[in-house]
């Protein structure tokens, strides 16, 4: 078995159950917040862990890169903006995602439906340039 290769998959597998938390809670909490539920402050932790293990399994891509090759990955043009977009969502959804667990108690309901909202939007859309990321990288 190839320990390069065995290395990327275990990442992927972090990578892929983060994007699970940081999408499927995104939707969950927007379905659930419009249906009028309570503040829903573990599935927003939920949230924010999921985009925690995004960064930092992201990383991980190129420290395995860096481990083996000796340097990072040579990325250019779309698979660079792609990256750039999942960073963005990323460093957006760990701070929405942070200030809803905390402080959505004593929120409006429609403030915490357009939070819940915007999570599912970078979730969506950190997925959606990983897509891109991957082609073209």
């Amino acid at each position: 078995m190839d320990p390069q290769n065995l290395a990327y998959a275990l990442v992927q597998v972090a990578h892929n159950f983060g994007a699970v938390a940081v999408a499927g809670g995104g939707l969950a909490g927007w379905l659930m917040q419009r249906r009028g539920a309570a503040p829903l402050s573990a599935l927003a932790w939920l949230v924010v862990a999921g985009w925690a293990v995004q960064a930092a399994s992201g990383a991980g891509f190129g420290l395995i890169s860096l481990a083996w090759y000796g340097q990072f990955p040579d990325l250019h043009g779309i698979a660079v903006a792609a990256l750039l977009v999942k960073l963005g969502c990323a460093s957006a959804g760990l701070i929405l995602g942070a200030l809803l667990a905390r402080f959505s108690g004593g929120w409006p309901a429609v403030r915490r439906a357009l939070a819940w909202a915007a999570l599912a939007g970078l979730g969506a859309t950190a997925l959606s340039a990983a897509a891109f990321l991957r082609w073209f990288a």
